[in-house]
């Protein structure tokens, strides 16, 4: 590091031991592998060397700085944020409200939830996709990046988008109800990570909304994948997918060279862009850290969609989508490519889109560097007017080590979170553009602030779209150690709150999380219009009278049907035969806000909640004779323990 470059450090900068604080052994494990590709860029100022184990955590917390942000709601006050969390391995979705960090509901998705009757009811398994013999196709979810559709370059609150990186699937969540309301697995792939959606359509300039979502791949696997080429390099490789946002259908796909991490879109609609790793093409991870510079791939979203159009595309084993090759070596000429490759150093995590429209960012993670790469010389390289597209970065500077993600206040200023430093530095992207530039007395670095522990996401106040309002930001901390009363082997993780309206940055709030969740977005309250009561209509099987209420059979194939009524169900008993094939159908008819009913059954492993005007079923074989009762499982009346119906199943 240089001097000019020393001096935008500010004087925040970790001592050795805080440096050395969990660091140490991850920096250790990549010398231990025989590695002299670990951190690139780095001198003894900005890596110094591991030692033998972590040092002791701090003896206490530091105080932190004062706020006047109000944090803490009065009794029956609401928060002025939604904030819209991944749920990491337990496959689902959390809503918070911000900036008071509660957490107001958990939206199951990719899992199986018994409060609700996710992946239990008929409903909800038509969603999530089942085997033939009705069961589950999955049983696990990994939910990791999630984000909001918008208008006019705003968040609109009518959808989110969440991937699961298992087993590559896009769920989709239902704004007004907050609900998955569709499941989509994309071919061809593994290792589903990043996701973003179009903020505009990039072929109709009318349509000024959310057409599109974007998906990044991150594991190279042979194509096709069964079986034949699995020991030949030169079949592996991996494909970025666009799926309709209303349909939910895969549109196309395109080969790409290297691995996929995260996804960005430009605020004009012409761009996706995914920050790459691995282009080595390497299957041992020390093979994958080798080459010093990888790169961000940009894709021209109309000339993709036209080459498919004109029938230049392949299909991969049994798949019959479209997919075009977006290699290196296809898209040589600019004016014709559909693909373009900018160098960007090591490993890349992470590509996030300015709140001005003018600039994509990544970070190093290997490389102690963030990249500025200006979307309008990108485009100027697209049509012929760029002879060179890594002339595309207007700013290379270091920030610290380990930068991953990076977030914006909609003043100029950027905010990455740095994993090995444990910390959130806080840039300005003209002053990095200036001192790239040359003008070394340009003071890119305006502070750092020191978080617990090894921070990997982070989203400021809607952050994400042009409206970025720098009132606070949240950022997820991979490690919590002494923040929080010890529960075993395994930690909550650390989710904290930070002031980010002055220069300064002020640590505001802890918040312990059920690992692991991973990205989020914080969205104004006033953005999302919720619905409070069902509408019967909605379902094709709703009992929409109390009358219709009964037992109907055909053979073994029998249907009951029931309403709801605080505190009564419309049949107070009804019979089975051993080996009836049964379908129960079950109707809410309180039209009351928030009086909700549940049903389980014992012993059949039945149990699900029905909201006001809504209507839910399950399937079942009844295979145990006896009487059980079916009792409601939801609180809602003074008489809610005796709300209950006799199922009598007959030998």
């Amino acid at each position: 590091m240089n001097e000019d470059a020393k001096m935008n450090q500010v004087d925040a900068m970790p001592d050795p031991s805080r440096r050395k604080f969990l660091n140490s052994a991850a920096l250790a494990g990549l010398a231990g592998a025989g590695l002299s590709v670990g951190l690139s860029a780095c001198n003894k100022e900005s890596a110094p060397a591991p030692s033998a184990a972590p040092a002791a955590a701090p003896a206490a917390a530091p105080k932190a700085a004062a706020s006047d942000l109000h944090l803490h709601m009065k009794p029956g006050e609401l928060d002025t944020y939604y904030g819209v969390w991944s749920g990491g391995h337990s496959g689902e979705c959390r809503i918070l409200g911000l900036p008071s960090g509660r957490e107001i509901k958990r939206i199951p998705t990719f899992n199986v939830d018994c409060m609700s009757g996710w992946g239990i009811t008929n409903e909800s398994k038509k969603i999530i996709g089942t085997r033939p013999d009705g069961r589950l196709k999955y049983m696990t979810g990994d939910t990791h990046h999630i984000h909001g559709s918008y208008t006019d370059g705003t968040f609109n609150g009518k959808y989110f988008w969440v991937n699961d990186k298992i087993h590559g699937r896009l769920g989709r969540i239902r704004g007004d109800i907050f609900e998955c309301d569709a499941i989509t697995e994309l071919p061809n792939i593994q290792g589903f990570h990043g996701i973003f959606p179009d903020k505009r359509d990039p072929v109709d300039p009318a349509i000024n909304y959310t057409t599109r979502v974007f998906c990044g791949n991150e594991f190279h696997i042979p194509q096709p994948n069964d079986g034949r080429d699995l020991d030949d390099p030169t079949k592996y490789f991996c494909l970025f997918t666009c799926v309709d946002a209303e349909t939910m259908e895969v549109r196309w796909q395109a080969k790409i060279d290297g691995n996929m991490d995260l996804v960005a879109t430009s605020y004009d609609g012409r761009f996706a862009a995914s920050n790459q790793y691995n282009t080595e093409g390497g299957a041992r991870y020390e093979d994958m850290m080798s080459a010093e510079m990888d790169a961000c791939v940009f894709f021209d979203v109309a000339r993709v969609e036209q080459a498919i159009k004109d029938g230049k595309f392949m299909t991969i084993g049994s798949s019959k989508v479209p997919v075009v090759d977006g290699t290196k070596a296809a898209n040589t000429d600019p004016k014709t490519a559909l693909t373009g490759y900018v160098p960007v150093p090591k490993n890349p995590h992470g590509v996030n889109a300015s709140p001005d429209g003018k600039y994509f960012i990544c970070s190093g993670k290997l490389s102690p560097t963030c990249t500025v790469i200006e979307l309008a010389k990108v485009a100027d390289w697209f049509d012929g007017k760029l002879d060179d597209i890594r002339k595309a970065v207007v700013a290379e500077v270091e920030v610290g080590l380990g930068p991953l993600h990076t977030t914006f206040d909609g003043r100029g200023n950027a905010f990455t979170t740095l994993f090995l430093d444990s910390q959130i530095v806080k840039w300005n992207v003209d002053k990095a553009i200036q001192f790239f530039g040359g003008d070394k007395n340009a003071q890119y670095v305006v502070d750092r602030i020191d978080v617990h522990y090894q921070p990997g996401h982070i989203n400021a106040s809607m952050g994400e779209t042009k409206e970025a309002d720098g009132q606070f930001l949240a950022v997820g901390c991979k490690f919590s150690k002494d923040r929080f009363l010890p529960v075993g082997p395994m930690h909550p993780e650390n989710e904290q709150l930070i002031d980010i309206r002055g220069e300064k940055m002020v640590l505001l709030a802890d918040h312990p999380v059920h690992p692991e969740p991973h990205d989020f977005i914080i969205v104004k309250r006033d953005i999302i219009k919720t619905k409070q009561v069902g509408t019967l209509d909605d379902h094709p099987l709703a009992v929409k009278d109390a009358k219709d209420s009964g037992v109907f059979r055909d053979g073994n194939k029998v249907t009951v049907k029931i309403a709801s009524l605080a505190p009564a169900y419309t049949l107070r008993e009804f019979e089975l035969k051993v080996g009836d094939e049964v379908t129960l159908i079950l109707t809410n008819l309180d039209k009351v806000e928030d009086l909700s009913h549940g049903f389980a059954i014992p012993k059949y492993d039945i149990n699900f909640v029905v909201n006001p005007q809504e209507t839910k079923s399950v399937t079942f074989k009844a295979d145990k004779p006896g009487v059980f009762w079916a009792y409601c499982t939801h609180f809602c009346h003074a008489l809610h323990l005796e709300m209950r119906s006799r199922m009598i199943v007959r030998p």
